[in-house]
């Protein structure tokens, strides 16, 4: 079955960095184009990032462009989110997120989620 598995959140300081990774199983990883999809507390969700299949193009919200940098390695069914200069205003649980075809149709897939948090 499906599987989008995030890690590498945590605290961190205002002007820090982190990684995110996001782990896939179940499908043909490298056939699809990928998001980084965030939701702060008590707020909606935010498209953050999107990466074609191939990685070579990508396409970033306003409010991350310059600091954030998404990328995918193909051998390895993981995609990344690297982000710099972390803000307050970036404390959010981030998700990695794609329409996938599982046999059935398509339909959208969701990872648990990984905690990110920006304070001094």
């Amino acid at each position: 079955q499906v599987q989008l598995v995030e890690s590498g959140g945590g605290l961190v300081q205002p002007g820090g960095s982190l990684r995110l990774s996001c782990v896939a199983s179940g499908f043909a990883f490298s056939s699809y184009a990928l998001s980084w999809v965030r939701q702060a507390p008590g707020k909606g969700l935010e498209w953050v990032a999107i990466i074609n299949s191939g990685g070579a193009d990508t396409i970033y919200a306003d409010s991350v462009q310059g600091r954030f940098t998404i990328s995918r390695d193909n051998a390895k069914n993981t995609m990344y989110l690297r982000m710099n200069s972390l803000k307050p205003g970036d404390t959010a649980v981030y998700y990695c997120s794609g329409r996938i075809n599982d046999g059935t149709g398509e339909r959208d897939y969701w990872g648990q989620g990984t905690q990110v948090t920006v304070s001094s």
